[in-house]
């Protein structure tokens, strides 16, 4: 099985995907993570900022499928894997391509996810509520090429909310198919 999942920042995509990988066997790949190597190659530091305009310039040059494809290559015949952080409905897309793609929306209130980034202490989010909403919202709905939160996860064949404890939520995730 190929779960997908997606979601506004700090929602718990990560905690669910760590889930799968620690106790379901699950393989894991970032699309996040093909961003974060191609700014390290431009010796560009790893802000927000730089995250989304690397990864909108690579959909606008290679198509809006673009990060998926190279997460289909990386994955090869893996049978159960997990990728995180789809971003575009053009990955959603090249992801369904494989029969037992599932992709799940993760959700919880902003002002918790607020506090969830906080607390994990990564350089590149936000230090107020405000730069956070301001930041979410540029996120949300770009134009083909660039990010579509919203898109995407109206897209999701699941929904978890993530607004519980971390037992409630692994519990969620023990309930996918």
């Amino acid at each position: 099985m190929l779960i997908g999942l997606t979601s506004r920042n700090a929602a718990g995509k990560d905690e669910v995907a760590r889930y799968l990988v620690e106790r379901k066997g699950f393989s894991y790949f970032s699309l996040s993570d093909v961003l974060r190597r191609e700014l390290e190659r431009r010796s560009l530091p790893v802000t927000r900022e730089n995250l989304v305009e690397t990864g909108n310039a690579l959909r606008l040059r290679h198509g809006p499928g673009a990060l998926a494809e190279l997460a289909l290559e990386a994955l090869g015949d893996t049978e159960d894997a997990v990728v995180v952080s789809i971003r575009n409905p053009g990955e959603v897309e090249v992801l369904r391509r494989r029969g037992d793609f599932i992709l799940v929306g993760v959700d919880a209130p902003l002002e918790l996810r607020y506090r969830r980034a906080r607390a994990r202490g990564r350089p590149e989010d936000p230090h107020s509520l405000e730069e956070f909403t301001a930041q979410e919202r540029a996120e949300l709905a770009g134009a083909a090429g660039q990010q579509q939160l919203d898109a995407c996860f109206a897209l999701s064949d699941r929904v978890l909310v993530n607004d519980g404890t971390l037992e409630e939520l692994h519990r969620k995730v023990e309930e996918l198919p």
